[in-house]
């Protein structure tokens, strides 16, 4: 099976613009960031992905939304294999993943923020953001430090670098989750309901994080119920029951006038 190069960025001077470490260049790669067909999923006798097909083009944001089960969050999941699939491909950056690739390859170039943060208790915010890049891509100190207080600054923490995540908020330790994601520089974000642990003014820091890298031009992919960041971030909106894609359209669409009965329900749910 033949597989891609993963691009490795050059070790230029740290870049708060995120766009900027995706594509050094200033040029975005050919084909789709991510390419998802026929895609099947099981656990046990429990279908939870049935012949998932996905396309997500460089720079575009996707919001993946449905009820509880529908198997939004497996689907994600499926993209950086921390779920296995059963049958179909799954291509991301050109690479088709399977059983045996090198997938520490993938997640260097891939990030994920969860709905728990998942931070090192007993390592500082700039030690926990630190850490990956050092160990995993090589970077020297210096440089990792430098990186890691540059993207605290960029998600508006950066007074917080010497505290420890129990010292901190949970929209606090949320953003320094996306800050240490970001200090790999990912080409690709994923986000598995990062606001749903969060209380409502929480929620509004972090979203408000999501909101600036996507106008910085980073592929995302988030599975969230936050419908307005839907409605004014997303390029298209994929609603998802059953373990199926029932509808993509783009938000001002998906939300004016949905073309399915499921997707209205939802939303007649979830909005009022």
């Amino acid at each position: 099976m033949g597989r891609c190069r993963l691009h490795r960025r050059r070790k230029a001077g740290v870049r708060v613009s995120i766009a900027a470490s995706h594509h050094p260049s200033g040029e975005k790669p050919e084909g789709a960031a991510i390419h998802v067909e026929g895609l099947n999923k099981w656990f046990g006798n429990l279908h939870v992905l049935k012949d998932v097909a996905l396309d997500v083009a460089w720079g575009e944001k996707i919001v993946l939304c449905g009820p509880s089960g529908s198997g939004k969050s497996t689907l994600i999941r499926c993209l950086n294999q921390l779920e296995s699939h059963q049958s179909g491909t799954v291509t991301v950056d050109g690479m088709t993943l399977s059983k045996g690739d090198d997938l520490a390859a993938l997640r260097r170039e891939v990030g994920m923020v969860f709905q728990h943060f998942n931070l090192f208790p007993h390592m500082s915010v700039l030690e926990n953001c630190m850490l990956a890049p050092m160990r995993v891509r090589g970077v020297d100190s210096r440089e990792a430090r430098a990186t890691a207080l540059a993207l605290l600054d960029r998600v508006k923490i950066l007074d917080q670098a010497d505290k420890y995540p129990g010292q901190l908020s949970g929209g606090q330790q949320q953003r320094v989750a996306i800050a240490r994601a970001l200090c790999m520089r990912p080409r690709i974000m994923l986000f598995d309901e990062p606001t749903s642990a969060l209380d409502p003014e929480a929620v509004k820091e972090v979203l408000d994080t999501m909101v600036s890298l996507a106008e910085d031009g980073m592929t995302m992919i988030c599975v969230t119920h936050e419908m307005g960041f839907a409605r004014n971030v997303a390029d298209r909106v994929i609603f998802m029951s059953d373990g199926a894609i029932v509808e993509t359209a783009p938000p001002e669409l998906f939300f004016q006038s949905p073309q399915t009965t499921r997707a209205r329900d939802f939303l007649n749910q979830i909005l009022h």
